[in-house]
């Protein structure tokens, strides 16, 4: 503003500039309305209400101790979702989970919530087969045997959840492709970019010719990955494959074998 020095008369005044002010956060219901405040709405930040943190043990009328306790009182759903989405993010920090898998398995969970599926299960087991479904769902190279290992439950109680998940919603359970993992534990054995090529050539000339429906994508990658290291003369052994894939050495032997018959063209 243009003040005048001798009375302090406002002799010219500037509009508010509103050009930069950031608009970080929009609302679902009204999509119209922007607001200006506050950080972006994600459906990975629970809602946990707001109430004011007081230090019960200095308040000496039991009736204010009983106030203040359910002033910090959640509701079952609340605290639900805040125990999935924590469990949630503490399996993909440890895996990194893209963004879209996390916020996806949150919705599915949200829904699984909905139909009332969740009495009597687990909720870490529940969210466990939710963040795998939504792996498989985006081509997301990350196996059962992987989530299990994070998941604070045991494997039959979120394989038995997963069952539920799709029966109960009317899922397609979509297949994993055995070519995307090679690139992983290619990296893991230490092997040449070449090895990786072929490898994933081999398999995917076996998936056009042969049905690999029952069969275990690790075992495939893990089949064709020593065949190729074995045309390559690389000295790895199928113990070392078989440690670092994560399957037991008979299987790797019943898919080298199956893969040997389509080589002599590729190789």
């Amino acid at each position: 503003d243009t003040v005048c020095k001798q009375c302090g008369l406002v002799v010219g005044e500037r509009s508010l500039d509103r050009g930069h002010s950031g608009i970080r956060a929009y609302t679902k219901r009204e999509k119209d309305k922007k607001e200006r405040t506050g950080c972006p709405i994600s459906i990975l930040m629970p809602d946990i209400g707001l109430s004011t943190i007081i230090d019960r043990s200095k308040i000496k009328n039991p009736d204010l101790r009983r106030a203040a306790k359910w002033n910090t009182h959640l509701s079952w759903e609340k605290r639900n979702m805040l125990i999935a989405i924590t469990e949630l993010k503490r399996i993909g920090s440890n895996l990194n989970f893209p963004e879209r898998v996390k916020k996806a398995a949150v919705k599915l969970y949200k829904e699984v919530y909905k139909r009332n599926l969740l009495r009597g299960r687990s909720i870490n087991g529940m969210i466990a087969a939710c963040a795998y479904y939504q792996c498989k769902e985006e081509r997301v190279p990350i196996t059962l045997q992987e989530i299990l290992d994070e998941a604070s439950i045991s494997d039959n109680i979120v394989k038995k959840c997963y069952k539920i998940l799709v029966r109960e919603l009317h899922l397609k359970s979509p297949n994993i492709d055995p070519t995307s993992l090679i690139p992983r534990y290619c990296a893991d054995l230490g092997l040449s970019i070449d090895v990786e090529k072929n490898s994933i050539k081999i398999l995917r000339s076996f998936m056009s010719k042969f049905p690999i429906c029952g069969k275990d994508p690790k075992g495939l990658c893990a089949g064709a990955i020593y065949l190729v290291s074995k045309l390559k003369n690389k000295k790895i052994s199928q113990k070392e494959i078989a440690n670092i894939v994560g399957v037991t050495e008979v299987t790797l032997r019943s898919r080298y074998k199956e893969l040997q018959q389509i080589i002599s063209n590729l190789i």
